[in-house]
Formats: structure tokens, C-alpha cells, sequence
């Protein structure tokens, strides 16, 4: 029996997205005309060719200019904005009772909130040990105001949020003072889906919510009705692919009402005088979407969400779900010679509330780690498109291989001034094994069974080889070039 022929007799619900791999041969053919292997849709989702065409045919075949005026070209943009706008809203079930706001990128959402937010003493903000660095980066605002972020940690091996400490902090909460809670739907470290019911159960003790939603709705319904944070932030190019630099800050009008900016630029105000040194923001999103908007790539974010749900986001789940369960099943098999695993995984090993990331690390026959760089060189040469690091997530990463406080610390001594990571990284190895970084593939809209099958053969190549033999690799800065060191 063949592999396929065996993946399908235990993921039977895989033949139900069949049209996916129309798909691929349609949309997204030169995955396979370059014999290329991408599993990297937690970095960034590919776009589909059609998605390209339609935007470029609307760009050729109409006269658009700044949205900041009333001329026709202007307001002909305007209206496709407004329409984009329109359709993100009726995409997450938010129309009546949320706001879209366009932002370059999820990450200039979440400044948007951190800047705004009505931080003061006696309020708090509890963020997650599982959270991007662009939530992380919303405790120097809390601090700014005197108010310190307070992490939920979490539990391995799994790394879910430790639910009785998460209990414990949110108790603590005044509810007369400005108390927010931040944390992601999915993980874009270790896959895990963590539960929307956080949001009810954190805003009934007096919170607002805020979701980073960026690695879930690639391959995940987010309904506002059924759960209503006060703020969602995400990027089309992760849903997508195309157009890039488009994101957005959703908000409950209600909680739209509690931000305040702390500077204004231009488009974001009604009025403003140098002699009178006074200004009047505008009302609602206008007065958040800093400067000049990406008007031009705003009307593409509608042909995607078209796209997405032309697709169906249910049959891209149900492929997701199907290709990783296997992907992991095989990858724990995966053992040398001698009878040692080769990979280790970091997070859920099922595929109970978890997506479709899946982060590793590879070593040797003696047990000794395999530079994970080295890894990652190694599957571009092989046509294999996948990620390495800390993935912006170094929490989650610091619990993973159960990284404490003072191991940070001598890590950043050994860096130096000139932030040598390779010293960091060897900092970590000499204490006690442990990784700076980590392996980490994801699947998507477009990976089929070849896709995971391929990387599994690249995974078994490493079978019997010591670490001395696979080599490593250090970064240049300077020349922001790799550097092969060793075997």
C-alpha cells in the first residue's frame, strides 16, 4: 500500500476538497511548474493568479486618484475603499457593531490599540506568554501611563495558557478603571487554537479583549456575532497573500469610543490651526487611518475575500486539519538507527484544538541538536520553502524549551554590544542542550499530500547523520549573508 493510498484510508474527509487541487493547477500552477514546496502559509498565504488579474484589470481600466478629495477620480476611490471597507465587515459578521480600520499590517493594528488605549494607574494589562511581538510591544505603552503587563504563562508540553493563572490575574481587575487582556486565537508558534470563550470570560470581570486573530483566519471562521472582542487585528496578505501591506483594526463601536490618539496626521483630522494651536479629529475610522492609505491595494483585499469564500475557508480547514494530523503522525515516527526520535515536536502532538503549524527541531543520533539554520539551507536547496527562529514569539519559544529568566539573561551577556545571535545561541547550548530557535512549517489553500510527503523525505535524509556532518551555519549581518560553518 502507497502512502497516498494509506493517507486516504485514515483521512477519508480529504477527498472532500478535491477542488482545491483544481485549484492549484488554475490559481496557484506555478507551485508546481517551479517544483517548488511552500509550507510557510503562517508567514505569509500565496495568492491566487486570479486574484492578481482581476485587481489588474480594474486598475487598467479605471482612473483613480487620493482618496482626500471630492474630483472624480478621488471619489471613485473613495468608493471602492468604502466598498472594501463594507466587505470586510460583512466577511467577519461585524457589520452594525464594529469598525474596520485599515492599517499597513496587523502589527500597525495593534500600535494603533497601544497608543490609543486609556492606560492609567489602577488599570492593568495582562498579556500571554504566547503572543507576537507586536503585542508584546503594547506593554511599553501600559508602562509609559504606570501600568505593568502581567503574562499568563504556559503549560508544556502542549503550551496552552495556563487557564487557572489566566483565572487568578483577570480576578484582579477594578472594573471602574481601564483593564485590557490581549491575547491570539491561534498560535503562530505551536499551532494551538486557544479558546474565544477567554473573551466573554475576561469581559464579564471587567475587561476589554483585545484578539490577534492574524495566524487564525487564514484557515478559520471568526464570526463577530457568535464571539464580540472589543478589538481584532489582522493582515490580508496572511489570509490571501495579495495585496501585501493591507491590515486592519476592527473595534466594537463601543470600545472605539475609549481610545484616544496621542498625535494627529494628515487624513486624520477635520481641522486643524498653526496659530491656534488646535485640531478636531475626524469621527470614526477616519480619524486612526494615518496619512495616505494603500488605496490602490485596498480594492484587492475585496477580490480576495471573494476568493476565500468562493473557495470555502470550511474546505481549506478540513484540508489543513487533514494534511497536519498526517504530517505529525509521521514526523513523531521518525526515529535513527539506534532507535532515538529525530524530531521533536513543540506543542499539541493531536490535532485537538490546534491548526495547521507545526514547529520542531531535529537532532542527531547521540541526541545532539542540529542547527536549525542549517536545516532551513539545507530545504532551500531542495526547493523547500519553510521558516526558522523564534517566528516574532518569544515566549512561547522561552517556555517550549523551558528557557527561564536567568538563561535570558546570560544570553544577552554573551551577545555583547554588537548583538551577535550565534553567541546567543551557542549561550543556550551550553546550557544544558537547549535551542534559540526553531523549525517551523505550515500548510495551506494550496498544499496537497505531495507538499507534506516531500518534506517528509527531506526530513529522512537526516537519518543516522550526526550534527558534525550536517554542519552548521552562522548570519553575517554585514553582508546579510549565511555563512556555512563546519561538515
Amino acid at each position: 500500500m502507497n502512502a497516498y493510498t494509506n493517507f486516504l484510508e485514515t483521512h477519508p474527509d480529504y477527498v472532500t476538497t478535491s477542488a482545491l487541487d483544481d485549484l492549484r493547477a488554475t490559481d496557484y500552477g506555478r507551485l508546481d511548474a517551479h517544483q517548488q514546496v511552500y509550507l510557510d502559509y503562517t508567514g505569509g498565504g500565496l495568492h491566487a493568479t486570479s486574484q492578481v488579474t482581476e485587481h489588474a484589470q480594474m486598475l487598467s481600466e479605471h482612473v483613480f486618484g487620493n482618496p482626500h478629495s471630492a474630483n472624480p477620480s478621488s471619489m471613485e476611490m473613495t468608493h471602492r475603499v468604502e466598498q472594501a471597507r463594507a466587505a470586510v465587515l460583512d466577511y467577519f459578521n461585524g457589520t452594525g457593531e464594529y469598525t474596520a480600520i485599515f492599517t499597513l499590517n496587523a502589527s500597525g493594528a495593534l500600535k494603533l490599540v497601544g497608543e490609543s488605549y486609556p492606560f492609567a494607574p489602577g488599570g492593568q494589562l495582562v498579556l500571554t506568554a504566547d503572543n507576537h511581538n507586536s503585542v508584546n510591544g503594547i506593554r511599553e505603552f501600559a508602562q509609559a501611563k504606570g501600568v505593568t503587563a502581567s503574562y499568563v504563562p504556559l503549560i508544556r508540553p502542549e503550551l496552552r495558557l495556563d487557564q487557572r493563572a489566566m483565572d487568578d490575574l483577570l480576578a484582579q481587575a477594578d472594573p471602574t478603571q481601564a483593564n485590557l487582556m490581549a491575547f491570539p486565537a491561534q498560535s503562530n508558534f505551536s499551532g494551538v487554537k486557544h479558546s474565544l470563550d477567554l473573551v466573554a470570560q475576561a469581559q464579564a470581570k471587567g475587561w476589554q479583549v483585545l484578539v490577534d486573530a492574524a495566524a487564525y483566519v487564514p484557515t478559520n471562521r471568526l464570526d463577530l456575532r457568535a464571539v464580540k472582542p472589543d478589538f481584532v487585528v489582522l493582515s490580508f496578505y496572511k489570509m490571501f497573500g495579495y495585496p501585501t501591506g493591507v491590515g486592519c483594526l476592527l473595534v466594537r463601536n463601543d470600545a472605539l469610543k475609549t481610545l484616544r490618539r496621542p498625535w494627529f496626521g494628515g487624513g486624520t483630522v477635520n481641522f486643524v490651526t498653526v496659530q491656534g494651536r488646535m485640531h478636531v479629529l475626524s469621527k470614526g475610522e477616519a480619524g486612526f487611518e494615518d496619512g495616505t492609505l494603500n488605496y490602490l491595494g485596498i480594492p484587492a483585499v475585496e477580490i480576495g475575500l471573494r476568493h476565500l469564500q468562493k473557495v470555502g475557508i470550511d474546505t481549506i480547514q478540513t484540508r489543513v486539519h487533514c494534511l497536519t494530523d498526517w504530517l505529525i503522525k509521521q514526523l513523531l515516527a521518525v526515529t535513527h538507527g539506534n532507535g532515538r526520535p529525530m524530531v521533536r515536536l513543540y506543542g499539541p502532538t493531536n490535532m485537538v484544538q490546534r491548526g495547521g503549524t507545526v514547529t520542531m527541531n531535529f537532532y542527531d543520533p547521540n541526541g545532539h541538536l542540529i542547527d536549525y539554520r542549517r536545516i532551513e539551507e539545507l530545504a532551500g536547496e531542495a526547493g523547500i520553502s519553510l521558516r526558522t527562529g523564534c517566528f516574532c514569539n518569544p515566549g512561547a519559544g522561552e517556555m517550549a524549551e523551558d528557557l527561564n529568566a536567568e538563561d535570558m539573561r546570560a544570553g544577552m551577556a554573551a551577545m555583547g554590544e554588537d548583538i551577535n545571535l550565534l553567541r546567543f545561541s551557542q549561550a543556550m547550548q551550553a546550557r544544558g542542550g537547549k535551542s534559540a530557535g526553531a523549525i517551523r512549517v505550515s500548510t495551506g489553500i494550496a498544499s496537497n499530500f505531495a507538499d507534506v510527503e516531500r518534506f517528509l523525505a527531506f526530513v529522512s535524509g537526516f537519518k543516522d547523520q550526526t550534527s558534525l556532518a550536517i554542519g552548521s551555519v552562522s548570519f553575517d549581518i554585514e553582508s546579510c549573508r549565511v555563512v556555512r560553518d563546519g561538515g
